[in-house]
């Protein structure tokens, strides 16, 4: 495995307008392709993508828009429901946005004519990151800058509200803890809430500020990471409530940590954006140096895909794709 790699994405997808934020659908949606959805300054793209790495048949990559929705507004976050199915007949495609105006839209298409949305109104600031719940997709859980994490139903209303003592960046859902929901405080706190009593349960530690964005790990449940200041974290939370790995990444400050959900040593994380470019830095817990660092121009968003070792970000008028080892 070569230490610190530079170089440039693997592949590129051209897009009409800046991508704000990218994200792969991580449920099987019944289909040899990914679903892969997109947000700019006033739509949401909605594709599929296949890899050389995973079918010999393709050249590099092939990318397919199977529809563009009107959204009126610039896309801050996007989630993708379990429910979204391509092998349905007709199929279903199912998401949900946050926006800059405060409001959760959710979309329910067929692809062909039938094309809704509704929208949730509640927060007070601006929303900063959403989910699905993993398993029946029947609910929808957001943090915001109001300091609030709210978790609604698929009309809009909300089920339940906790209370933060800052803004709240990132909210995870894990496919094996239905019950159990993971919000990332801007103040450094993480808190698992039960959504059953609706109490919070466990809360760990990064004793540094501002946290920026917080993952719950697919492969291992009992693994946290996040990005603070520069530097990301790791929990194991049998362990304690402090992190039990830590390390300066970032020259400036670190703005998303996201773990891969093929490897439970594998996580990538990006800068701010600079004047220029983002810096990409895909990390390995065996390493003590990043296996690949890669720059997007002025880049936002990061998403691995389901099933690869392979990450992608959202750039200007471009989406860029970087496949690491595992």
């Amino acid at each position: 495995m070569k230490q610190d790699s530079t170089r440039n994405s693997a592949y590129t997808v051209d897009c009409e307008d800046y991508v704000h934020v990218v994200k792969f659908n991580p449920f099987e949606s019944g289909d040899a392709c990914s679903l892969i959805a997109y947000g700019g300054n006033n739509y949401v793209v909605v594709g599929t993508c296949r890899f050389q790495e995973e079918d010999a048949e393709v050249e590099g990559m092939q990318y397919k828009t199977l529809r563009t929705f009107h959204h009126g507004i610039r896309v801050d976050a996007i989630a993708w429901s379990p429910e979204t199915r391509l092998d349905a007949l007709p199929p279903r495609i199912r998401f949900c946005t946050a926006a800059s105006d405060r409001r959760l839209r959710l979309y329910t298409s067929d692809l062909q004519d039938k094309n809704e949305f509704k929208t949730f109104d509640g927060h007070s600031d601006y929303i900063n990151d959403l989910v699905f719940a993993p398993k029946e997709g029947q609910e929808v859980a957001s943090v915001s800058d109001d300091h609030t994490c709210r978790v609604w139903d698929l009309e809009g209303n909300e089920k339940a509200h906790f209370v933060l003592r800052s803004p709240g960046m990132s909210v995870c859902w894990h496919p094996e803890e239905p019950f159990k929901l993971m919000v990332a405080e801007k103040n450094g706190t993480i808190r698992f809430y039960d959504l059953v009593t609706q109490q919070a349960i466990l809360s760990l530690e990064c004793e540094q500020k501002p946290l920026m964005s917080a993952d719950w790990c697919l492969k291992n449940n009992l693994k946290i990471g996040a990005v603070a200041g520069s530097d990301w974290l790791i929990w194991d939370v049998t362990r304690s409530s402090y992190p039990q790995d830590k390390r300066p990444i970032h020259v400036d400050r670190a703005r998303l940590f996201r773990w891969s959900r093929v490897n439970e040593n594998l996580f990538a994380t990006t800068g701010y954006p600079g004047k220029t470019n983002t810096q990409l830095l895909v990390h390995h817990l065996g390493h003590p140096q990043p296996i690949l660092t890669g720059t997007a121009a002025v880049g936002s968003g990061l998403t691995w895909h389901r099933t690869l070792p392979l990450c992608a970000v959202g750039g200007d008028h471009k989406i860029f794709f970087w496949v690491s080892e595992m």
